[in-house]
């Protein structure tokens, strides 16, 4: 392949990493680029690094493809003292050692197979640090994919934390030939952010669903009832972070209707897979009393967990106000596993918009209670009743990854052309 048709992608969220839906987008990109002549060269984080890991996906790196793994610590678990540690030690966030190792990893990378842009993506921030660095030092162009925000009034929480992201923020839109963002919201708040910048430093493209991995779930598959007889099961699946996905409000909601005799453990059966904070949300189950009728499941193999979502009688979606520029990646699997979809977030943000455009409109909103027992008193008496749908397959196919990589390939070739 033509070396000018080659691009160094720098992602924290690569196999075999487990848990984390950002893996997905990432690996999708490398599958699906040479389709379009496009030769992706990853740079990635050493295993050891991740939390939980898992060589389920390891078989979907296609054959050949150059991988490269540079050494990082967590701060937190590896460079703490008795769990504390310096508040420096982790900015831009936890793996901020990735960057010097990260750095000379890419620059061989650059000089031994000379590609013709970079592409970095985020969370974790660190690797826009690596990014952004990389084409200091060579010159080439620089997509920034931001898959969250990077910075937004009040996020993240901590001040410290905030300075140091929007530092980042503003010299990577100084310095990256294009920024793409996964919702239009998120581009419209960094225009205005932004002014000084041209409409065409933004580009917008959307997450999705990988058809390949579903047809490989599908595959020899007869979905079968999660729970006992009469007794419903809702799904979340991946990442339930305690502060941009709140569960508390839906743990009080479900206290209420298990206290006014709605729901029991007999009835109803929750299942929150790989939340990444079991630990405090154990603690918050046997506060509300409710922990008969949730349970924290373990992370499974991707294949498993696209399995469960077809089998479940309804699934949950979690998204907090503050993350009102964001859609959780999960909901384009959501949509193709045409299950009913129940979600808490903010009636006005994104994802709620994004889920109407699906159909999925049982929407309540994650901050109150009140609303959260209504909606899940009506959704559950839907389910009962057969009344409930999922997202019609015509709806869900629109958003696959093998388009979202068609539109990728499309801007790299606009950078060609200095577009």
């Amino acid at each position: 392949m033509d070396n000018n048709k080659k691009i160094l992608m720098v992602a924290f969220h690569y196999p075999p990493v487990k848990g984390s839906s950002g893996i997905q987008r990432t690996l999708k990109f490398s599958n699906y680029l040479r389709e379009h002549g496009w030769e992706p060269l990853i740079l990635t984080v050493s295993p050891g690094v991740h939390e939980s890991v898992s060589d389920d996906q390891m078989g979907e790196i296609p054959s050949g493809m150059v991988v490269e793994r540079a050494f990082a610590f967590n701060t937190a678990r590896d460079l703490s003292f008795k769990g504390r540690y310096l508040g420096w030690m982790a900015q831009p966030d936890r793996w901020v050692t990735w960057w010097p190792a990260g750095v000379w990893t890419g620059m061989q990378m650059i000089r031994r197979h000379q590609p013709a842009a970079i592409f970095s993506t985020c969370p974790i921030t660190t690797a826009h640090m690596i990014g952004h660095t990389l084409a200091r030092l060579s010159g080439l162009p620089w997509i920034a994919d931001c898959r969250d925000s990077i910075t937004e009034p009040g996020y993240p929480s901590d001040p410290q934390t905030w300075r140091s992201n929007r530092r980042l923020e503003q010299k990577m839109v100084r310095r990256a030939s294009k920024v793409v963002f996964t919702t239009e919201g998120t581009r419209e708040m960094y225009a205005e952010r932004y002014p000084e910048q041209s409409a065409a430093k933004w580009a917008v493209i959307e997450n999705g669903y990988d058809e390949e991995n579903f047809r490989d779930a599908e595959r020899d598959f007869v979905p079968r009832p999660l729970g006992h007889t009469g007794q419903l099961t809702l799904i979340h699946s991946g990442i339930l972070y305690p502060q941009e996905r709140d569960p508390r409000p839906f743990f009080s909601a479900l206290r209420r209707m298990r206290d006014a005799g709605q729901v029991g453990a007999d009835s109803l059966r929750i299942v929150l897979r790989a939340t990444g904070s079991d630990g405090a949300y154990r603690e918050m189950l046997s506060e509300y009393g409710i922990s008969d009728l949730i349970e924290l499941a373990p992370p499974i193999a991707y294949r498993d967990a696209l399995r469960e979502m077809l089998c479940a009688d309804g699934l949950l979606l979690f998204q907090a106000a503050m993350c009102n520029h964001q859609v959780p990646a999960k909901l384009y699997e959501y949509f193709r596993a045409g299950r009913p979809i129940f979600s808490l977030t903010d009636p006005q943000g994104n994802t709620a918009q994004a889920l109407r455009r699906g159909g999925a409109d049982d929407i309540v909103n994650i901050a109150d209670e009140h609303d959260i027992e209504a909606g899940l008193t009506r959704f559950l008496s839907q389910l009962r009743s057969g009344q409930a749908q999922g997202v019609q397959p015509e709806v869900a196919s629109a958003n696959s990854r093998r388009a979202r990589t068609a539109e990728l390939a499309a801007l790299l070739e606009g950078l060609g052309r200095g577009a």
